[in-house]
């Protein structure tokens, strides 16, 4: 798909104001539509001079804590193929974990409440020590496991070393040999490969540049060790939006993007959450999934619309700057001058089956449409309105994919004659009267029925 030349040219320019404005040594970005990148673009050069060489996107960026994300995957797998299960103690297959009681999917989702940092000197300006040295610090929990939402690295950095003792060999060739390859990811990799950005700060109250340091996280690398470019996270950000290579189910996929902590700040809406591994946002009703990266010298953004799987990745070598609009302002960009077509509609035969459940249905007085979708599901009601849901058929029944009746069974119940008698809804009685005697209401109809 080739975009609009104005649309490239108010890409490009929005690149060139983030740069200029926020002072920002180089930025880098691309878009990703159908699975593939369909645009991208730089600004500034790699050393913050004018005579600098440009950024591209072939040019490595640090990406920070985008990197968790590829553990986090590497973990399902690993629970996919049946080699541990997301309620497990991690101790269970790491003996000398710190605070080992606590479970995978809390470290997964920053619910285990251990400490966000090392106890030692800033990790991410010094060179990293090893697994021992980590344990050795001994990690706190710093709420009860499970209560709240706490950014752990030291998390991350646990559940580095459960992939490790799991696949046998060091997290990263792992994660390269599972997904990297497999991927075409050739250009991202824990230690810079040339061309690659420099890790700048920008001095806040003049235009000088302060190098910063860039190093071996050792235990610590599985929070933020990964450099990468456009052109790899964005087949990254293909990979969210479902083109997986069969690399992860997508039934798997699905369950890392669910909200499951709430990233709370007193005094303030929520704006965001965090799943498996990936962090999560409702913007006034369109969900998205992806996550940010910093490191000292880098920033780094990945963003993707779960409904459609456009997606955006953002670079830049500064330690700050880069504002969090930039990333919804280049996606709102493309879906405004480039909106996606809708699907056609065509008609379905096979619906035909199922139009006896469809019309008025009535849980005790209160009235329900059950109704077909084109993607096959039934509709009973407004989703996630007045416990209105959508059901998926399956070999037992139609089971609930949203709101209150997600994962419940929906049974169709026939009567003698094999016509539809009523619903059962997880015990729930659906007629298509209220109370209508014939259905076998739970607790009986009053014999004067309606009086």
């Amino acid at each position: 798909m080739a975009l609009d030349p104005s649309t490239t040219r108010a890409l490009d320019h929005r690149l060139a104001v983030e740069q200029s404005e926020q002072r920002l040594p180089s930025v880098a970005a691309g878009l990703v539509r159908d699975g593939r990148l369909v645009w991208s673009g730089a600004a500034g050069t790699l050393n913050g001079r004018s005579d600098g060489p440009p950024a591209d996107a072939g040019t490595q960026y640090r990406i920070g804590s985008i990197t968790k994300t590829f553990v986090a995957v590497e973990v399902l797998r690993l629970r996919d193929e049946g080699r541990l299960d997301l309620g497990d103690a991690v101790s269970r297959h790491v003996p000398d974990a710190p605070q080992g009681h606590v479970t995978i999917a809390q470290l997964l989702s920053h619910t285990s409440g251990l400490q966000a940092e090392t106890s030692g000197p800033w990790w991410e300006r010094v060179a990293g020590g090893s697994w021992a040295d980590l344990v050795a610090s001994r990690p706190e929990l710093k709420f009860r496991p499970g209560a709240r939402f706490h950014y752990s690295n030291v998390g991350y950095a646990v559940l580095g070393e459960l992939v490790a003792r799991l696949r046998q060999e060091p997290w990263d060739l792992a994660v390269a040999g599972s997904l990297l390859e497999p991927l075409g990811m050739g250009r991202t990799s824990t230690r810079p490969q040339p061309p690659a950005a420099e890790g700048w700060g920008v001095h806040p109250l003049a235009d000088v540049l302060h190098v910063e340091p860039e190093h071996d996280a050792g235990a610590m690398a599985p929070a933020g060790q990964f450099w990468s470019t456009v052109e790899d996270l964005a087949r990254w950000a293909a990979f969210l939006g479902g083109e997986t290579a069969g690399l992860l189910a997508a039934d798997t996929l699905a369950e890392m993007c669910l909200p499951i902590a709430v990233n709370d700040v007193p005094g303030a809406a929520w704006t965001g959450a965090h799943g498996l591994g990936w962090q999560v946002w409702n913007v006034e009703g369109t969900r998205y999934a992806g996550h940010g990266g910093s490191m000292p010298g880098f920033l780094a953004g990945l963003r993707v619309d779960t409904a459609t799987g456009d997606g955006a990745v953002v670079f830049a070598n500064g330690t700050s700057g880069l504002r969090q609009t930039l990333i919804g302002d280049l996606m709102d960009t493309l879906a405004e001058r480039e909106p996606l077509p809708p699907s056609p509609w065509s008609a379905d035969a096979e619906q035909a089956a199922s139009l006896e459940l469809v019309g008025d249905w009535y849980w005790g007085t209160s009235g329900y449409t059950l109704s077909l979708s084109r993607e096959g599901h039934l509709v009973l009601g407004e989703p996630g309105v007045a416990r209105g849901s959508r059901f998926r058929p399956t070999e037992y029944g139609w089971v609930g994919l949203d709101g209150y009746h997600e994962g419940e069974t929906l049974s169709v119940i026939h009567d003698a004659a094999g016509h539809v008698s009523h619903l059962d809804l997880g015990s729930f009685r659906f007629t298509r009267t209220p109370y209508d005697p014939a259905a076998d209401i739970p607790g009986d109809v009053h014999p004067a029925r309606w009086h």
